[in-house]
């Protein structure tokens, strides 16, 4: 089969036997097969296997008895294979035009594929003339991969570019790929147990707009939280019940309160709801338990009052009569421990007593309503307004339902103050207000506070911060309309926003020179840290060298020292006497000779301690004759010189190790 191979092929320039065992051996020694790889395309591809006989020519008599029992070829032994270049009779079998052979039209050689690229396979099936990057195409199209991002492995030969022609590669009919996208981060299989599970363990940010307060609160809640626990914490921050509660921004699919954030359907991570007590009729709501028997009247008589009740009035309001007659309990306990506990009673009972349609009074002490009133930045910091409410005023409920409960009122303040309210109806709270006034704003506003009387009350003191000290813009009385206070609180913001911009703009500049005096601090600071580490450097670098010349001494010495000792330790040079004698010259590798005589019976070690006496020692020099040339240092130190042949004398060079 060589033969043939090698005869069919002789005219592209085949003409060596091991190239064609090596080819034949590719093709599993498929004759035909290998032939069709070499030829060039244009002059054909072999028909069959009965066509081998016209083209080589009639078969041998073994070739016919080998064809007639069936048998196959079995690959030729080295031994019987002959490298002799083919003789001229070989060219006449180069095909020269189609009429020299069996040629048909070329069918193309095709190839199968299978590429797997994660979970997924894909089967492909070409032509051996197309290239790798004709693979990678039709990939893009199967698995949505750009070609640009996808890497091609499994090659048998190694990476391949996108211009190789499969046919170069010599690759075997099947085949198997597999694709790479280290840019493409993997698709998590999870299942939906796991997806649920970590929607759970994840934190949704609602963005809850108070409509009536005109205020938002950003909350963070857990997945697992249900929504009916939303609507209590809401509860808590707006003192709106969650059966009065009407909401916008909730999802379909969120129709039952008892369904957690994560099964809800709402936006993740951040979801936007509005919330606002829900409408209801004026006169639905019922007299309170503690009033009661307090006022009784007829059908016909409560027709005369019905107008009444249309402008959120009572019919004590009408009068200008307090509420403490119909009202038991306080705005505010008295002698609580906590002050925020005692803002949330007041909020709460505020709202029963007035509607939800009023400003949003800060909970907690009034030094912390100072802090977040005045010492922000200075863009977010805002008036101070302190609400001191006296259930003894007969203008305490005229002032509270038209003037704190108007909605423009409540806008303006929920925008541009920090409300803060105290009740002082009892002396004890009264007497606690004015203390803390005094610590925060001095003895002036306290006695300011002690000369109104009772019926001046309610009282809406505008407090602004200062650098130095908080200032009282003004005091609003109980006997002023919606316009006036309107009035008054537009002055004390105008006032208030010269002030800030002023502050804005000392800041600004402030922090500007801070970021200057920031970055040459850091370029300072780095210029040190660079200066630190080239002296550090610099200094590692001069203990190396010491270090390192250190060590050339000790070495210097220690070999000084064994060079010494082998001095030492060798015999006399013999004199010129009857005795055998062999003289010896050492050529060293600076051109200097070196001669010494030696009895032949001294051993070889005594040589080589000669030499290294001289500063040549064994471990680094070797010993060699001229010729021919020899390596004594190989030889046994314990033999003599006359075992070495170095008798009666010899000429030896010394030459270092590699």
């Amino acid at each position: 089969i060589c033969c043939h191979f090698i005869r069919e092929c002789a005219c592209t320039g085949i003409d060596n036997i091991a190239e064609a065992i090596t080819l034949l051996e590719l093709n599993n020694w498929d004759l035909v097969a290998a032939i069709n790889g070499v030829i060039p395309q244009e002059n054909g591809i072999l028909q069959s296997e009965a066509s081998q006989s016209s083209m080589f020519g009639p078969p041998s008599q073994s070739e016919a008895a080998d064809a007639a029992a069936g048998g196959a070829v079995s690959p030729p032994s080295s031994s019987s294979l002959s490298s002799s270049p083919p003789s001229s009779s070989t060219s006449a079998f180069c095909p020269v035009n189609a009429s020299s052979r069996h040629i048909v039209e070329r069918q193309p050689r095709m190839l199968n594929f299978r590429v797997e690229y994660r979970q997924r396979t894909v089967e492909l099936v070409l032509e051996e003339g197309s290239t790798v990057g004709e693979i990678k195409q039709i990939l893009e199209t199967e698995l949505g991969i750009p070609v640009s991002k996808m890497q091609l492995k499994g090659w048998k030969c190694g990476d391949v570019s996108d211009s190789t022609v499969m046919r170069s590669l010599h690759l075997p009919k099947n085949n198997s790929l597999y694709v790479l996208t280290p840019d493409i981060a993997p698709t998590a299989s999870t299942s939906k147990n796991s997806d649920l599970q970590e929607s759970l363990n994840q934190n949704f940010l609602l963005v809850i707009s108070h409509r009536e307060a005109q205020r938002d609160y950003s909350l963070n809640f857990p997945g697992s939280r249900t929504i009916q626990e939303v609507k209590r914490n809401v509860s808590d921050l707006t003192n709106i019940p969650v059966r009065h509660q009407q909401w916008e921004g909730w999802p379909v699919s969120a129709s039952d309160d008892s369904m957690t954030l994560a099964v809800s359907g709402i936006s993740y991570p951040c979801h936007h709801l509005s919330v606002c007590r829900r409408s209801s009729p004026a006169n639905s709501q019922e007299p309170t338990e503690e009033c009661a028997d307090v006022h009784m009247v007829s059908d016909s008589e409560g027709d005369d009052f019905e107008d009444a009740s249309e402008f959120g009035v009572d019919d004590s309001e009408m009068f200008g009569m307090g509420s403490s007659t119909c009202r038991k309990t306080p705005m505010m306990p008295e002698n609580s421990e906590n002050e925020a506990d005692a803002l949330l009673h007041f909020t709460a009972e505020f709202s029963s007593r007035y509607g939800e349609t009023h400003p949003m009074f800060f909970i907690g002490s009034l030094e912390a309503a100072s802090q977040e009133a005045f010492h922000g930045k200075a863009r977010d910091r805002k008036l101070l307004a302190i609400y001191l409410y006296n259930d003894d005023s007969v203008l305490g409920n005229v002032f509270c339902s038209q003037m704190m409960c108007a909605d423009s009122i409540v806008a303006y303040l929920s925008q541009n103050f920090i409300t803060w309210a105290w009740d002082v109806t009892k002396e004890a709270n009264k007497a606690r207000l004015l203390t803390m006034c005094t610590r925060h704003f001095g003895s002036v506003v306290t006695q300011t506070i002690r000369t109104y009387k009772t019926d001046q009350f309610p009282l809406l003191l505008i407090v602004m911060g200062k650098r130095t000290s908080n200032e009282v813009l003004n005091v609003i009385q109980g006997n002023t309309t919606v316009d006036e206070l309107m009035m008054r609180l537009m002055g004390a913001m105008e006032i208030f926003t010269a002030q800030q911009q002023e502050d804005i703009k000392d800041e600004d500049e402030r922090e500007a020179r801070e970021t200057v005096k920031r970055e040459q601090d850091e370029a300072y600071r780095v210029s040190l840290e660079a200066d630190r580490k080239k002296r550090e450097a610099q200094e590692r670098e001069e203990a190396e060298q010491v270090r390192l010349e250190r060590m050339r001494k000790e070495q210097e010495e220690e070999k000084e020292a064994i060079r010494l000792s082998l001095e030492q330790a060798l015999p006399p040079e013999p004199e010129d006497s009857g005795e055998q004698i062999s003289k010896l010259r050492i050529r060293t590798p600076s051109g200097e000779f070196l001669e010494r005589r030696f009895q032949v019976s001294c051993k070889l070690q005594v040589l080589f301690d000669f030499v290294a006496s001289k500063g040549y020692p064994f471990e680094e020099f070797k010993l060699l004759t001229t010729f021919p040339r020899r390596n004594i240092t190989q030889l046994d130190p314990g033999s003599n010189l006359m075992e070495a042949k170095l008798f009666p004398q010899e000429t030896l060079f010394l030459e270092s190790k590699e």
